[in-house]
């Protein structure tokens, strides 16, 4: 237990909340823009509602599971953060709280791939499904 806290403790320590159109660009160079259909604008705006681009943000669901990180991965799915987890990306939850975000998009890639999509995100079909989401990307030089 106190391996995981002090994890923790590191993890939350190198997170930061990024700048939208420098977040841009590292999706971008990451292969996010088309991945699986989805523009790179859906996925700022994605990450926008699900974390305000933070990627130490935490939240805690009603159903005990956890999301972390700037996409906002579930733990009852996608990483395990020592509760019962399917862990499909095959990670340590901790792993989504830091700036190294290649964990995280690596994740979500694995996320879309599911049958579900894009819909996995409930802040997605709330605020980015079909709208125009331009903006989420406009003045970035992209």
């Amino acid at each position: 237990m106190r391996t995981l806290v002090v994890l923790f403790l590191v993890a939350a320590t190198s997170a930061e909340v990024l700048e939208r159109c420098s977040w841009a660009r590292t999706l971008r160079d990451a292969g996010m823009d088309g991945y699986r259909g989805v523009s790179l604008a859906n996925w700022v705006c994605l990450t926008y509602w699900e974390s305000r681009y933070n990627t130490g943000a935490i939240n805690h669901n009603k159903d005990g599971s956890t999301d972390y990180g700037i996409f906002q991965i579930n733990s009852r799915y996608w990483c395990t953060d020592g509760t019962r987890s399917a862990n499909g990306c095959r990670i340590q939850c901790s792993e989504l709280l830091t700036n190294n975000v290649g964990v995280a998009i690596n994740c979500a890639k694995r996320v879309v791939r599911d049958p579900q999509g894009i819909k996995a995100w409930v802040a997605w079909k709330d605020h980015c499904q079909n709208r125009d989401v331009s903006s989420y990307i406009a003045g970035c030089g992209l």
